[in-house]
């Protein structure tokens, strides 16, 4: 069973699809990231996995349950925040989360459990208002663990953070499936919060899912060497191209060659060869391994490639 698995949700607005045909298959138990920049659909497609929209094709299922046929069912393990969290700010942490304890119907030990989960029973008699934005973050995380969710889905959990809140919950993010037996789902439009935190990563762009996979899988067999030249790094690429390398310039002065299914050894002393025989002045070469990042430019290179193709 997954925790989220959807086929071909859709959502338009205005005519234009702001989710178009989207199929995510979460596993349980995983850290999922979500990643993509501003604009991509991301907060559309949660707002549809929490029914706070309705789809205009394409079904969702939560942990295991169809959220159109079984709605209440579906939804009852789900905890989240979307966007920036609501709180009553004259009121302290531990006020706050015990309105929607009794809101929910449930034991009042439950705020003392999520306070510790987030580190903040020191800081629980305070009003919210004196709360540094990161202690307001983790305040919005406890009220979505309330209850045991086997499902938390945050949105963009780390904005506005600054260093110290950004590790705090990045530690937190990590712990969580470990803590509530079940799966995280984490929007964001930062490479290096998905890549620090998550197992599992799925990249959107323009409303649709470019790539989704486990993260090692993602990254493996990315091996690239950089070669650092004295300049005309453009020709000596285009040379390496024309011996059917993939090389690119990555500036005037480094020419980036990906060794995909390559030994790497072989293939940095062939191009340091060739380069060398072309009288092009090498002064370093090093290796230089896979990121999100290259994942992230590598999903828009080919869907602009289809979409130019199809157009």
């Amino acid at each position: 069973m997954l925790a989220i698995e959807t086929d071909r949700l859709t959502k338009r607005f205005a005519g234009r699809p702001v989710v178009d045909a989207v199929a995510l298959q979460v596993p349980m138990g995983c850290v999922y990231g979500f990643l993509g920049p501003n604009g991509a659909g991301k907060t559309t497609t949660m707002r549809l996995l929490l029914g706070l929209l309705r789809p205009d094709a394409g079904s969702i299922r939560l942990l295991g349950h169809d959220l159109a046929m079984a709605r209440r069912v579906a939804l009852a393990q789900v905890g989240a925040f979307v966007e920036s969290p609501s709180l009553y700010d004259h009121l302290t942490g531990r006020a706050n989360l015990g309105l929607t304890c009794r809101l929910l119907r449930l034991p009042d030990g439950e705020v003392d459990r999520v306070l510790e989960l987030v580190d903040l029973c020191t800081a629980a008699s305070r009003r919210v208002r004196d709360y540094s934005l990161g202690m307001k973050q983790r305040l919005a995380l406890a009220r979505a663990m309330l209850g045991s969710p086997k499902l938390l889905l945050l949105d963009e959990p780390t904005n506005g953070l600054d260093p110290d809140g950004i590790l705090a919950m990045r530690a937190l993010i990590r712990a969580l499936p470990g803590h509530i037996g079940g799966t995280v789902f984490v929007s964001s439009h930062l490479l290096t919060e998905v890549e620090h935190v998550a197992d599992h990563v799925g990249v959107m762009r323009k409303g649709r899912l470019l790539v989704q996979d486990d993260i090692d899988t993602l990254l493996r067999g990315g091996i690239s060497i950089i070669f650092t030249l004295s300049g005309e790094a453009e020709a000596g690429s285009a040379l390496l191209r024309m011996r059917g390398m993939d090389a690119t310039a990555g500036d005037d002065r480094s020419i980036i060659v990906r060794c995909e299914g390559i030994v790497q050894s072989d293939q940095a002393s062939m191009a340091n060869r060739l380069l060398v025989e072309a009288d092009f002045a090498v002064s370093s070469i090093r290796p230089q391994v896979r990121t999100l990042e290259d994942v992230y430019r590598d999903a828009v290179d080919r869907a602009e490639a289809h979409d130019g193709m199809a157009a």
